[in-house]
């Protein structure tokens, strides 16, 4: 944790509780709740007692492993085994895996994040309708190089399980977007490198192919 900032610390402990109780799967969304009671969100980044993503996110791994040691193995693997499915229907549209299932932390309502690209996002709709496989979808604004663009995201649900998918163009494929927790370049996976991770999971499997 940053410094010695007691508020910073408060708020990102209960930011990570808000994620892992309540189920608030925006970093941004947990933040402004749990800073809340300590004033404004202009008065605490002018304090600097806003914590950052990572510091949310380290808390937030520290809960997983106090309260589901056991149950995290698991949990991670069936996400991740329906994540390579999903890698492997979309083949067309050069799929990554990104986020909680690829970083491992993961809680129980923790969603499948994919990146998707496509010449236009119909083609994926119109791909999702040929397999009769029932979506949502909607526009999403994100800010990039100063602009603001709109992007589709397509929503499944797979037995309760969200499994969302963002549609960008192919040629941005790679354009690798900065992760919210590191500042990064974010990481992902293709089919060939999360069946590598599902493998070394498995005992005994992780010197095959």
């Amino acid at each position: 944790m940053k410094g010695t900032d007691r508020i910073r610390q408060l708020i990102a402990k209960e930011a990570a509780r808000l994620m892992y109780e309540e189920g608030i799967k925006e970093y941004r969304d947990a933040k402004r709740k749990a800073g809340k009671p300590f004033g404004s969100d202009k008065a605490l980044s002018l304090g600097s007692h806003l914590p950052s993503n990572a510091e949310i996110h380290e808390e937030l791994h520290a809960l997983l492993e106090l309260h589901e040691e056991e149950e995290l193995p698991g949990r991670l693997l069936e996400l991740r085994l329906r994540a390579l499915g999903y890698l492997e229907l979309f083949a067309p549209f050069t799929p990554y895996l990104v986020g909680s299932v690829l970083s491992g932390v993961v809680t129980s309502r923790s969603d499948i994040d994919l990146h998707l690209f496509a010449d236009d996002p119909e083609e994926v709709e119109n791909f999702l309708r040929t397999q009769e496989i029932p979506y949502e979808t909607e526009t999403v604004s994100i800010r990039k190089g100063g602009a603001f663009h709109d992007y589709s995201h397509i929503y499944i649900d797979d037995a309760g399980v969200t499994v969302e998918c963002s549609v960008y163009p192919r040629a941005e494929r790679h354009q690798v977007s900065k992760s919210s927790i590191t500042g990064r370049p974010m990481e992902r996976a293709g089919a060939k490198a999360l069946r590598r991770l599902i493998g070394d999971m498995l005992p005994g499997e992780g010197d095959k192919d």
